[in-house]
């Protein structure tokens, strides 16, 4: 079945295992800021990594409800397809880290601990912090089915 047929649940799963790149929105003292960051989901969840003292991350620590979109940069406004998620981002530690940077790897090679990673990579890595968007609703945005067309599917 191509993934156009499939119910709109499992078309947003795919969507999101086919990309990247989600822009994080988050809420500072500095006010919003948008980001984007390298991403492995999990369901609707997304794990991803970044620098401590980066602005979004800073905003995360002090509040940790976030918003996310993952697009491509389309054309023409019928051909625009996306994901929209809410949710609340936790910092990881101890396993849960281990756990995280172990499927990061398997989706992004380069990240790997091993000889061929470059050396300017694997010492950023030894100072990122592992996050987890957990997703309270995902909506899936398809405008070939109409402008604006949206369902929630989660």
């Amino acid at each position: 079945m191509d993934a156009a047929n499939l119910p709109s649940r499992a078309r947003g799963l795919a969507y999101l295992t086919g990309h990247h790149v989600a822009t994080l929105a988050t809420q500072g003292t500095d006010g919003p800021w948008a980001a984007a960051v390298f991403y492995v989901s999990l369901d609707f969840d997304l794990v991803f990594l970044s620098m401590p003292k980066s602005r979004h991350a800073r905003n995360i620590a002090s509040n940790g409800q976030v918003a996310a979109a993952i697009q491509e940069d389309y054309g023409l406004w019928q051909q625009v397809k996306g994901i929209q998620l809410e949710g609340v981002v936790n910092a990881l530690a101890g396993d849960a880290a281990i756990d995280a940077r172990r499927i990061y790897e398997a989706k992004f090679p380069i990240a790997r601990a091993d000889d061929a990673t470059p050396a300017a990579i694997a010492a950023a890595l030894d100072k990122v912090s592992w996050f987890r968007l957990v997703a309270r609703r995902a909506f899936f945005i398809d405008n070939s089915a109409g402008f604006g067309h949206r369902e929630q599917i989660l």
